[in-house]
Parts: structure tokens; sequence; C-alpha cells
């Protein structure tokens, strides 16, 4: 890789970001890392150094990690951005995705998972950490009843099954359709929604209040 890729890692725990700091700033020599303490400290110096993309605490003092995101995407819209999330954190999933996250990942993640989440945002792809996704599945409560005017209604009952984890056989068996008619509408759907995969599809499903978390 010609350049090195650019990362603002933004969080007020000192011990956790110095300890990622220095484990991105020495992993093959492909990241640049610059630090904030919280979206404030980050939103006064990342004109210095714009990063290609910025891992974001959620909660922090002073300016939390959603503000943030929105100040910083209203100035550098080609910034990606992905929030660093503890478990308990479904609340702020939404509130992320509006203000414009392209991923979460979990603060407990094995290194790998964060340079994997990194590569595939920056190539355009959505990326939640697995156990995020499986939260996500196991807390959904239910579909709302305002479809979005994008998809037809078949497409977002599929939608909806997706985020919960079923496989497009489970979905031909639930709704007594074939394999083959829900492999179209998987397709449809990541057509009309632009999602690359099913984190993807989630990603979408929440912020149009398909589903809630």
């Amino acid at each position: 890789m010609k350049n090195k890729i650019k990362i603002y890692l933004v969080d007020d725990h000192h011990l956790f970001r110095e300890g990622l700091a220095f484990l991105l700033s020495n992993s093959d020599d492909l990241f640049t890392v610059f630090e904030a303490i919280n979206g404030k400290d980050l939103l006064m110096n990342i004109q210095k150094n714009i990063p290609d993309i910025i891992l974001m605490d959620i909660e922090m003092p002073e300016m939390n990690g959603i503000e943030a995101t929105r100040e910083v995407l209203k100035k550098y819209a080609d910034v990606k951005i992905i929030a660093l999330s503890m478990y308990g954190n479904e609340n702020y999933y939404y509130e992320m995705i509006e203000a414009g996250a392209k991923g979460f990942l979990l603060k407990n993640s094995k290194f790998e998972d964060v340079k994997r989440a990194i590569v595939e945002v920056l190539d355009g792809n959505n990326y939640f950490s697995p156990e995020i996704l499986d939260a996500i599945i196991k807390n959904l409560n239910k579909q709302k009843k305002k479809d979005c005017n994008e998809l037809t209604e078949r497409e977002t009952e599929i939608l909806y099954h997706i985020c919960k984890g079923f496989s497009n056989q489970e979905m031909a068996d639930l709704l007594f359709i074939s394999k083959r008619t829900v492999d179209k509408h998987r397709e449809n759907l990541l057509l009309k929604t632009q999602a690359k995969n099913t984190a993807g599809l989630v990603m979408y499903a929440i912020k149009n209040k398909i589903v809630e978390v």
C-alpha cells in the first residue's frame, strides 16, 4: 500500500486509546494515527490532519460521538466513521447511523477485527462486529407499521427477516414461497438500498425504522 491510511482515534479512556493507537501505528506500517480525547478535541484539531477514517467512541464528555460525527461530516463528507461501541449501547445505534457512521466495532474486539473493519469501511461497505450484529438481531423488538416507501411490502418483510438472522431457505419455508423468489428479493433489496452485504441491509433497516433495536 503506497500511502498510509490516516486514522483518528477518538476516545476519552486513555489506556484504551493509547493501546489501540500503539497497535495501529505498529501494524505493518499501514496506518498513521492521530488521537483526540473527545469530540470537541477532534474538531479543534482535525483540520491539521484530515483522516481517511475515524474510530469514534460514542459516550464522551464535552462532546459525544454522535454530535461529533454530525459535525465532522458537515465539513468532511468523505471521511468514514466507525463507532466504538460497548455492550448495552443499542440505544445509540440509530442515532449514530443517522449521524453518518458506517460501522460499529466492539471495544473488546480482536485487533484483526479492527483492521478488517477499517478495510471494509474504506472499501465502501458497512461493518458490524459479529457480536454487535448478533445482539441487534436478538434485541429486535418488532416491525414498524410504516414501511419504507422505496420497498414493496414483500421486500420489507424479507428485510425484516434478514435482520432477524433468517437464511434464504428459512424465509422461503416461513413465507411459503420458493427460495429462488427469496434470492430475487434479496438481490432487489441490495440494489434498492445500495447495500453491499447483510450489515448494510441492517444499517438501512435501522435508519429507516423498518426495525427497532
